[in-house]
C-alpha cells in the first residue's frame, strides 16, 4: 500500500527529472537501488552527518576537542558520501574540481584537515571553530556554485 502525504517518494518520482541526478553511474548502482531508496540514502548520509556534526560541536563546547574533531569530520565526509547515491562519487568529483568550484572545493577540503591540526597539533578550541567556520563558508560559497546567478547576488548583497 503507497504511503499518502508529503513524504511520498513515489508519487514524486515522475516530477523529478530521471537524468537531472539519476545517471547511470551513480557508486551504489551495483545494488540495484532504485531511485527512491537512493534519495533515502542521500537523505539518511546527508542527516547522521549533520547529527554527528552538531554532536562533535556540543564535544567541542564541553572541552573535548578531539572527539570534536573526529565526530566533525566523519559526518561531513557522511555528508559528501550521500552524493554518491545521487550522483556517483566520479561525477560529484569532476564537478567538485571544475574551475568554477575548485578553489572553493580546495579551501573546505583543507579546512577539514585543518581542524584536526587545530585539534590535534596545536590543541587550540579557538582556531578549531575558525577553522569551522571557513569550512561552512567555503561550503556555501561551493554550493551556490551550482545555482545561477546565485554568486553575483550574493556578492552583491554584500557590496562586492
Amino acid at each position: 500500500m503507497a504511503s499518502k502525504g508529503w513524504f511520498n517518494l513515489e508519487a514524486a518520482a515522475g516530477t523529478i527529472p530521471e537524468t537531472q541526478f539519476f545517471e547511470g553511474d551513480s557508486a551504489f548502482q551495483f545494488l540495484g537501488l532504485t531511485r527512491t531508496q537512493r534519495l533515502y540514502g542521500f537523505g539518511g548520509c546527508l542527516a547522521i552527518g549533520f547529527v554527528l556534526s552538531i554532536l562533535g560541536s556540543i564535544l567541542l563546547f564541553v572541552g573535548q576537542l578531539g572527539t570534536f574533531a573526529v565526530l566533525y569530520a566523519l559526518g561531513t565526509i557522511i555528508s559528501l558520501v550521500g552524493t554518491g547515491f545521487l550522483l556517483g562519487f566520479m561525477k560529484q568529483f569532476k564537478l567538485m574540481f571544475k574551475p568554477v568550484r575548485v578553489v572553493a572545493t580546495i579551501v573546505f577540503l583543507a579546512s577539514i584537515v585543518l581542524v584536526f591540526v587545530a585539534a590535534y597539533v596545536i590543541d587550540s578550541d579557538v582556531l578549531c571553530i575558525i577553522f569551522v567556520i571557513v569550512e561552512y563558508l567555503a561550503y556555501t560559497w561551493y554550493t551556490l556554485s551550482y545555482i545561477p546567478y546565485a554568486r553575483s547576488a550574493v556578492l552583491k548583497i554584500f557590496g562586492m
